[in-house]
């Protein structure tokens, strides 16, 4: 018989221990100490399944943004193959604490190739897993990485006005930035209303659907807003008749930098923009330090995944998102 409960502190931080697979298992105590560490979990926050003899079968860990008291997600989702019933339990009582806690609705992502902190192996079966528990993919995504040499990275506020960090591309002469600590919010806002109601972006799609361009909009600035980042970091990029032609929200969640979010105004897609203003972003990370840099998109976003490797960066995985009402 499955039971699930809190963690033990004796348990922490290395949750399932895998005999065998000491690369997986020190990932993992790494990787739940630093979202301890952060606040983005806590140890009520984090789930174990045990059999009836006591031995922890699985387990399952509540996450946000740090400083947030509602979860938004879970993370280290782990159960055995041959046993759905454990993975139900632990999706259900990671539901029922999340729901306690405020949240309407939970997200997981499954990547592939399995690779650390988690470990996802058999993407396809734990898709199967999620489903059976109510879960819907709300966006099939690639993620791309770039690393940046030691000597790049600068460690400054973000990159010099002219020139560019030693072996980054420059900026596109073509463009005229201005930041958020310079123009405030609502240019951004009115940028991404126009972005949004145009997007290749599945799950941006669903938002402008139920809240509409402008709202859906608001919502986006404001939850990028939560990522660490610098007003001067946010900016606006100008095409020579004076018009906002890209937009740029590079910020550091608790693990990376990453792009955040970037955009092409719709008038002026078609001019090789989009790698512009991902190199953009890229060059503010790494004048504030970044040793590596993340980014997202969607599949069908087929424009936003040729920017990426065409400023450098590489597709290591694929990303599906799911989601469950509470």
């Amino acid at each position: 018989m499955t039971s699930v409960r809190p963690a033990r502190p004796d348990e922490l931080p290395a949750l399932v221990e895998h005999p065998g697979d000491g690369e997986r298992n020190a990932a993992t105590r790494a990787y739940l100490t630093q979202l301890l560490d952060s606040g983005c979990t806590r140890p009520e926050w984090c789930l174990v399944a045990e059999d009836g003899d006591g031995r922890l079968t699985g387990s399952v860990v509540l996450w946000t943004i740090p400083g947030h008291e509602v979860p938004l997600a879970l993370v280290l989702f782990e159960a055995p193959e041959d046993a759905p019933e454990t993975a139900a339990a632990l999706l259900d009582a990671a539901a029922v604490k999340a729901r306690e806690l405020g949240a309407a609705e939970l997200e997981h992502v499954v990547d592939s190739p399995a690779q650390a902190p988690q470990f996802q192996r058999n993407p396809e079966q734990r898709g199967e897993l999620l489903r059976a528990s109510g879960y819907a993919v709300i966006r099939d995504g690639r993620r791309f990485s770039l690393r940046i040499p030691a000597a790049t990275a600068t460690g400054g506020a973000g990159p010099e006005p002219s020139g560019a960090p030693d072996g980054l591309p420059a900026d596109d002469p073509r463009l005229t930035f201005r930041s958020l600590a310079e123009l405030g919010p609502e240019p951004f806002v009115a940028v991404l209303a126009k972005l949004l109601a145009d997007t290749a972006d599945a799950r941006l799609a669903a938002d402008v659907r139920q809240h509409g361009a402008r709202r859906a909009a608001e919502l986006l600035f404001e939850e990028t807003a939560e990522l660490k980042h610098e007003p001067t970091w946010w900016e606006l990029g100008y095409d020579a008749d004076g018009t906002v032609a890209v937009i740029s929200l590079p910020a550091e969640n608790p693990s990376v930098p990453v792009i955040g979010f970037v955009g092409v105004a719709p008038a002026h897609r078609g001019k090789g923009y989009a790698t512009s203003v991902v190199v953009r972003g890229t060059r503010v990370l790494v004048g504030a330090g970044a040793t590596e840099i993340r980014g997202d998109c969607d599949a069908a976003n087929v424009a936003m995944a040729k920017a990426f490797e065409r400023a450098g960066y590489v597709n290591f995985a694929d990303r599906l998102e799911f989601a469950r009402a509470l």
